[in-house]
């Protein structure tokens, strides 16, 4: 099997989440010609889309080695930006286009021709273990009803994951750069500034909240909440939006409002921050509301013998020793960390996301070569 052409067909479904567009059906023929058996796992949840998903095991002996990814792809976008229609999988010279073509339907593609070819030469042997793969259609969105519902399905129908690798895109430059071994927390808050309208001629008259919320972003923003860790960078506070609506320019407004994100390395959590912030803002004075939303926190899955597992094969294929990182976003990592050992390795991520999305041809292949490695070294005892 070659996972280019693999990569086409899942592309070629325009499954923009929550949507599916037949990705699943694509993925699940090939497996069930591996022997898997798959399973769909509809979820649905009040005020959330249904979301499809699959969970594909072949064997029912531990260890259990998964692979975890999604298919679902972010929305297109301006598509004036695309050279070629985005759901064509279009090869032009030695790149193969589309959306999901970083992020990360090649990485699947790349993983089921692995296990192709590891099956082929174990045929006579077989292996000890079970090889499955755990595919949500709800990673780019809301996840919600994704992976976090399938682990729970896992755990409620006697499914233990002994160790997982996550497709995501790992890599800035080239395959072989980076394998993450845990990702930065996410908190997200609003922030709602009160005030009193009034004529901007008798300001004493009314009351501007536009300086408390300058002066209560400039107390989280003006100094660093931390030094970079050993596999952390620092965290960072990004102010996203300030908003106050006011279209007058001798009206003082009523409320002003601010977006706040914080990306969080493992010296903090979302409750430390939001209790952080909320001293702060105290100081400052005022009436004010803050919300906050944490979708992920900080984790680390210390460098053991899966990251050393997935580093050496990588070193064997591409010929240079990756670099262990936590860089990025968040990503479907966060939950499965809380089951088994995980650790990310996937595509460059220099095009995920944008216009003219696209992995190299030569790049697809060598991580199928990777991947294949990675089984090769999990499963080495004979079956």
């Amino acid at each position: 099997m070659d996972p280019v052409d693999l990569s086409q067909a899942l592309i070629r479904c325009p499954s923009v989440t929550p949507a599916d567009g037949g990705a699943l059906d694509v993925l699940e023929a090939a497996l069930r010609k591996l022997g898997f058996t798959c399973r769909r796992l509809p979820f649905e949840e009040t005020g959330f889309a249904r979301v499809d998903n699959l969970y594909a095991r072949l064997g029912d002996a531990a260890p259990n080695f998964c692979f975890a990814g999604h298919t679902d792809v972010v929305p297109v976008g301006d598509p004036d930006g695309w050279s070629v229609d985005p759901f064509a999988a279009a090869i032009k010279g030695d790149r193969l286009y589309g959306r999901g073509a970083a992020d990360m339907k090649t990485a699947i593609a790349a993983f089921v021709a692995a296990v192709e070819r590891f099956l082929a030469d174990r045929k006579r042997g077989g292996f000890k273990g079970s090889i499955s793969l755990l595919i949500t259609g709800d990673e780019e969105a809301d996840a919600v009803n994704g992976t976090v519902k399938m682990l729970r399905w896992l755990k409620d129908n006697g499914e233990a994951l002994d160790d997982c690798l996550v497709g995501e895109p790992t890599n800035s430059r080239r395959v072989g750069d980076v394998i993450k071994i845990g990702r930065r927390g996410s908190l997200t808050a609003a922030l709602t500034v009160h005030g009193a309208q009034g004529h901007s001629a008798y300001a004493h008259l009314a009351d501007n909240p536009i300086p408390r919320l300058m002066r209560m972003l400039g107390s989280i923003v003006d100094k660093p909440l931390d030094k970079r860790g050993k596999h952390f960078p620092p965290s960072d506070v990004i102010v996203t939006t300030i908003d106050v609506g006011n279209k007058v320019s001798n009206l003082i407004p009523s409320r002003a409002e601010a977006r706040i994100n914080i990306r969080f390395n493992d010296a903090h959590t979302g409750s430390g921050l939001e209790k952080m912030m909320r001293q702060r803002f105290d100081k400052v004075g005022g009436k004010y509301d803050l919300t906050v939303k944490v979708s992920g926190e900080a984790f680390l899955t210390p460098v053991g013998p899966l990251a050393e597992l997935v580093a050496n094969a990588v070193e064997k294929v591409a010929g240079a020793r990756p670099e262990f990182n936590t860089a990025g976003g968040t990503s479907d990592a966060r939950f499965i960390k809380d089951h088994c050992p995980v650790v990310e390795f996937g595509m460059t991520n220099e095009t995920a996301h944008k216009a003219d999305e696209n992995s190299r041809l030569a790049d697809i292949r060598m991580l199928a070569d990777i991947y294949r490695a990675v089984l090769d070294g999990y499963f080495a005892a004979p079956g």
